[in-house]
């Protein structure tokens, strides 16, 4: 299911639905809700910022390493303009949130929203402490499987949710 039905048309436009994620108040009800840049919960927000085209059709190893490097470089360029706002990012390593790290502990507890989430579409997240807000955001370039969109992901969430 998308989270967002088509891609910002420019980075200023994805530097304005960050912005609009940011001072958007998180919903309450449990459970997520659709919101006007794509979905929330208690605690957080995600929105797909830019969609790669589809990868159905099995296209040839030179469609997706431009996909890619598209992807990449859009990416880039949003990083850049928010290290200008609140400095360098810190790289967030997603992997650990799936839970499969340690397979002698199975009932691991659920990663929170939306670390859960993100870290099921990739691998590591762009992450700046919003100053004044307590909260966080985060950036990546995500895919639910191979035959889906590449899609820039902004995810916003509680301070709290991220580790010491």
């Amino acid at each position: 299911m998308p989270i967002q039905p088509r891609s910002a048309s420019s980075a200023e436009e994805q530097l304005s639905i960050i912005d609009a994620l940011i001072a958007l108040p998180f919903p309450e009800q449990e459970g997520q809700s659709k919101t006007q840049h794509g979905r929330g919960g208690p605690g957080y927000h995600i929105a797909v910022l830019r969609e790669s085209r589809d990868f159905w059709d099995a296209p040839d190893p030179e469609t997706i390493t431009a996909a890619e490097e598209e992807m990449e470089a859009g990416l880039t360029a949003l990083v850049t303009v928010l290290a200008g706002r609140w400095g360098s990012p810190t790289v967030v390593d997603l992997w650990p949130y799936l839970g499969l790290d340690n397979p002698d502990y199975p009932d691991i507890e659920e990663a929170p929203e939306p670390l859960d989430s993100l870290c099921n579409l990739a691998g590591s997240m762009q992450m700046w402490q919003v100053p004044s807000t307590g909260r966080w955001l985060g950036l990546t370039i995500g895919q639910v499987d191979r035959e889906f969109p590449l899609e820039i992901l902004a995810a916003v969430g509680e301070a709290s949710t991220l580790p010491k």
